[in-house]
């Protein structure tokens, strides 16, 4: 059980700072990239050395779709290895980051737009630890993910992530985990090397997107649907997407924006990533 004094010590810990911490969206693409030392994997590793150092980071993946909205409530948070047919290296990987009780429930009390719950039951899935495990290797930083309520709608998740904001000042990492263009039934397997080759729509969708962001154009991606059969082919199934809007929805008018690991995977994949802040 949390005793007060913990909580206090905590919630202390979390007072308000001058800088701002920055907002994520992270493509996180295959599984492998949680043990591959390549060209994402890499910058996440910069990254991570040139923002400031977070109090705890909380994680909006696409791989945690709930009914109604949770946060992971528990003292240590289990790795979850939530995928099939990869070598048995990346099913050895354990992440054992703390969690925070704490920060969960100082969380949930500032989401007024649903009724968070607080779940001890999930942990982190590769959407969370694949990324993280490069970026804080020492596994010190308390990690939390926030589920995505697959029962509402673009605009929904864009409104809940500003009641999010607070967090910033307080110093939480908070990160968006998905990809931007998605369709795993399209891809082509045998050019998964190839991080040149790309869709001519894959390019396109991705080019606009980047655009609509850089120019503040949220209601336009918000509204994803009408940016024509690119964005369909790019958003065939939106869990991934969602991420991204949580992202911005946290962006404040003096935020600069700029992009990172711009690449193309697979043809129908990119790893395209966003930093606000």
């Amino acid at each position: 059980m949390t005793t007060l004094s913990a909580f206090s010590k905590f919630t202390d810990n979390l007072s308000e700072q001058e800088q701002l911490m920055p907002v994520l969206f992270v493509g996180h693409g295959s599984p492998m990239n949680g043990i591959e030392d390549n060209a994402f994997s890499q910058y996440w590793k910069k990254l991570a050395k040139e923002i400031p150092t977070p109090k705890a980071v909380l994680v909006v993946s696409a791989h945690w779709l709930s009914k109604g909205t949770r946060i992971t409530a528990m003292d240590f948070p289990k790795t979850i290895h939530d995928f099939g047919g990869f070598p048995q290296e990346l099913f050895a990987v354990q992440y054992k980051a703390p969690g925070s009780p704490e920060l969960a429930k100082e969380t949930a009390t500032l989401i007024k737009s649903a009724e968070v719950e607080l779940d001890h039951d999930w942990g982190l899935d590769h959407g969370a630890w694949t990324i993280i495990r490069h970026m804080y290797p020492e596994a010190t930083i308390p990690v939390l993910q926030l589920s995505i309520d697959y029962t509402k709608g673009p605009q929904y998740h864009y409104e809940l992530a500003k009641e999010l904001a607070s967090l910033r000042k307080k110093g939480v990492l908070i990160m968006g985990s998905g990809n931007m263009v998605h369709n795993l039934r399209m891809v082509a397997w045998d050019r998964l090397g190839d991080d040149e080759y790309g869709y001519d729509w894959a390019k396109q969708i991705n080019a606009t997107f980047k655009d609509l962001i850089s120019n503040g154009h949220h209601d336009k991606l918000i509204k994803y649907e009408r940016l024509g059969k690119e964005a369909m082919l790019a958003i065939p199934t939106p869990e991934h997407y969602w991420p991204l809007l949580y992202t911005l929805g946290l962006k404040g008018s003096k935020d600069d924006v700029s992009f990172f690991n711009d690449k193309v995977v697979g043809g129908s994949l990119t790893m395209t990533s966003v930093k606000i802040g």
